[in-house]
């Protein structure tokens, strides 16, 4: 079966190491807060202005003024610190993020990720995705691997506006996780349940499919 949001997040957080400063952005990514193993220290930054998010609230936690750059309302941790969006965006591009997780709309074997519009479609802007595929080195990006359609969103091309060019490394869709590098695709892991062959159906860039891809480990 497919990766729950919920699953995604957590094969996301594994990726996270003691110290880090993660940038999560709109959808998914957002989740990964509710997964940061026990004892790490990690911070999570919003390009809004806040630097140590923490869980979601509960509801008796909600404070209508503590909120993510996707409008979510959020928690603050102990040590967490609240300032200008300009000097958020100056940590970004000054490349002081550790790990940016994101959400696209496509990827291709280039690295290319597309994320931020459709055209035709309201846009509301293209946020902080540009500034952070920029400015970060480690970069996961999280998205169903195709679309209701059908159609695949792992490609040999994008087809929308690219949000930036040659950034992307890695992947983690509902189906698998895949690395980029020299213009294919490269299967590391599976969903549980997913087959080899109903990744490669769903994949239309080109894809290296090693000997053994295991499968991911929930507990």
């Amino acid at each position: 079966m497919a990766l729950t949001r919920e699953q995604m997040a957590q094969r996301v957080a594994r990726e996270m190491q003691d110290g880090y400063y993660v940038n999560l952005g709109i959808g998914i990514p957002t989740l990964v807060a509710n997964y940061i193993p026990e004892g790490m220290e990690v911070m999570l930054q919003s390009e809004n202005g806040l630097l140590g998010m923490g869980a979601f609230p509960t509801d008796d936690e909600v404070d209508a003024d503590m909120i993510n750059a996707g409008k979510q309302t959020v928690t603050a941790r102990i040590g967490a610190s609240i300032f200008s969006s300009a000097e958020s965006f100056a940590m970004i591009r000054g490349g002081h993020i550790d790990l940016t997780v994101l959400g696209a709309f496509e990827v291709d074997v280039h690295g290319n990720i597309a994320s931020w519009m459709i055209p035709g479609k309201l846009v509301k802007g293209m946020g902080g995705a540009m500034d952070l595929v920029a400015g970060a080195d480690n970069i996961i990006v999280t998205m169903t691997h195709a679309s209701k359609d059908g159609e695949s969103k792992l490609l040999p091309r994008c087809s929308l506006p690219l949000t930036g060019a040659n950034c992307i490394k890695r992947v983690l869709t509902d189906l698998a996780y895949l690395e980029i590098e020299n213009g294919a695709f490269i299967l590391k892991e599976r969903a549980p349940g997913v087959s080899v062959e109903e990744i490669v159906s769903k994949t239309a860039g080109k894809l290296i499919v090693p000997d053994h891809v295991p499968e991911m480990q929930f507990a």
